[in-house]
């Protein structure tokens, strides 16, 4: 275990509200660009009128303090304003994944009780289907850029704005009250309503953003991970706004094109100084022949988040760019990273050493530590640890354990006090009575010069033992057999740890923040048996 959590950032007051303590930090840079979307460039000073505005607004609605809004809204300018807004009035934001499905939307919507919608005018047709399932009525709904006159219940945001004056002061919240819900992204079952306070993003943006990436006001931040995800919400919001430094926001999706557009300053004018992607998307544009030089980008460092970063991808982006990727691991439930490799101090195939005031843990089945080299279930504690999971106790219990969060993952302690990734909990296999981590299998699958993507299930044989199956996608073009990449995995790793079968796929199930379902590849495997 490390030390107890420790850092010299001061705690926010107990009377306390985040977005007030974001404009008013920023008060002196209101002719500074805060944020900058494909269509406008908001500053300071009009971040702080439109929030303000927001914030009346919503209360000009009859919202109540501690009342939930649903956030469906693509990435933009009205993000921001609509998130910071409702934490000014007091009003509690449900910010939600914009590729979900009808369904989903329509539980979230019932599960949150939400009394309002803001959402983007390219949402509404599945919004308008979940309205129309869901048992919960919303009678409130604010449009971001419509792209037809809005109906009946309906009110287009800007012109709700300027129907309102600024409000003057914040909602009179406390540090550790309710202040936005995430929903996880489980694997499997219904996601869970992750309950963040006022404090959290403070802690996150002092204990991360600021002290160890070192983010400044002369940063132009670029995220491809998308404001309703934690990872996203530090990247882009929090974080930024927290240090006087300005945002790119894309509301499309993070292709290797459409990065590498805003990279090279063709889509607002600027060139994101520090990006903040996931292995899936590195390992994409690394691939992608329309790769910049260079001399054609303004980088200094890049962040990855959302599954541990294989050592190749890491090292193959340091030797393009000469910028190095800062990995580390975090979670909905402690709102950003709390393990991480440091800028200057990197090692590649480690998810790095314990950001500065959180402890982490690693426990055996029993409960009690494992040793040093013994991969253990992963426990942390620090101050941006979630409030609850809304509505299930069960749940809570099993995450929140007495200060200790535990995070589903399993880890290896290194000598020199780093972590290595050794899959989720319920990844691990266990092959002739040895642990096998399926993340250090596709690790080495991808160093082979013809491997995209790689991603490892336990398989059961004919006499029922579990062996190890790869699910394997090729770069364009190239060409391996199962009898190559098997011989390429034994070459490196203990023999007992090699793909015993390797199937040849065109791509890998995701999540939205590209994690690979691997749920699905063994639902695939059980419904062939």
């Amino acid at each position: 275990m490390s030390d107890t959590p420790s850092s010299n950032v001061p705690p926010p007051p107990d009377a306390f509200n985040f977005a007030q303590h974001l404009l008013q930090r920023q008060a002196a840079r209101a002719a500074q660009p805060a944020f900058v979307d494909d269509v406008e460039t908001l500053s300071y000073g009009g971040l702080d009128e439109r929030v303000r505005r927001m914030a009346a607004a919503l209360l000009g609605l009859k919202l109540r303090r501690e009342e939930r809004v649903l956030l469906l809204m693509q990435d933009g300018c009205d993000w921001p304003v609509a998130f910071l807004g409702a934490l000014y009035a007091g009003v509690v934001p449900v910010a939600v994944n914009t590729l979900l499905t009808a369904d989903d939307y329509a539980y979230m919507l019932e599960h949150s009780r939400a009394q309002a919608v803001l959402v983007s005018g390219a949402l509404r047709p599945v919004l308008n289907a979940a309205l129309a399932q869901a048992r919960h009525e919303v009678s409130r709904v604010i449009v971001s850029r419509p792209v037809e006159p809005c109906g009946a219940g309906e009110v287009e945001l800007r012109a709700l704005l300027a129907a309102h004056e600024p409000l003057g002061d914040a909602a009179p919240t406390r540090a550790d009250e309710a202040a936005f819900w995430l929903y996880s992204s489980g694997s499997t079952g219904r996601p869970k309503g992750t309950v963040h306070s006022h404090a959290n993003p403070y802690w996150t943006a002092e204990l991360y953003g600021r002290g160890v990436l070192g983010l400044t006001e002369r940063d132009v931040c670029f995220s491809a991970a998308k404001l309703f995800f934690a990872y996203g919400l530090g990247n882009a919001l929090t974080f930024p706004l927290s240090v006087g430094a300005t945002t790119l926001l894309m509301a499309e999706r993070p292709t290797p094109q459409a990065v590498f557009r805003r990279w090279k300053g063709e889509v607002g004018g600027l060139q994101p100084t520090v990006f903040f992607g996931a292995p899936t998307g590195f390992a994409g544009m690394l691939a992608d022949p329309a790769l910049p030089a260079p001399k054609q980008v303004a980088l200094r460092m890049a962040s990855s988040a959302g599954e541990a970063l294989p050592a190749d991808i890491g090292e193959r982006f340091q030797r393009h760019f000469g910028v190095d990727i800062i990995d580390g691991i975090g979670s909905t439930e402690m709102l950003h990273i709390f393990l991480s490799n440091l800028p200057g101090r990197v090692r590649y195939g480690s998810t790095g050493w314990p950001v500065p005031g959180y402890a982490v843990a690693l426990r055996g089945e029993d409960g009690a530590a494992v040793a040093d080299g013994e991969p253990g279930d992963l426990y942390i504690q620090g101050p941006s640890a979630a409030l609850m999971y809304w509505g299930n106790r069960a749940k809570t219990s099993e995450t929140f354990q007495g200060g200790w969060t535990k995070s589903g993952d399993k880890y290896v302690r290194n000598a020199d006090d780093s972590y290595t990734y050794s899959g989720r909990s319920d990844d691990m296999l266990k092959v002739s009575g040895i642990y096998v981590s399926p993340f250090e299998v596709e690790a080495t699958l991808v160093q082979h010069p013809a491997v995209l993507e790689a991603a490892v299930i336990g398989v059961a044989d004919a006499e029922g033992l579990t062996k190890t199956k790869a699910f394997v996608v090729l770069r364009p073009g190239a060409q391996a057999d199962d009898a190559e990449l098997k011989a390429f995995v034994k070459d490196r790793l203990a023999p007992y740890k090699y793909p015993r079968q390797i199937e040849f796929v065109a791509e890998l199930p995701k999540t939205a923040t590209g994690k690979i379902q691997r749920f699905k590849l063994r639902e695939l495997e059980r419904g062939r048996a």
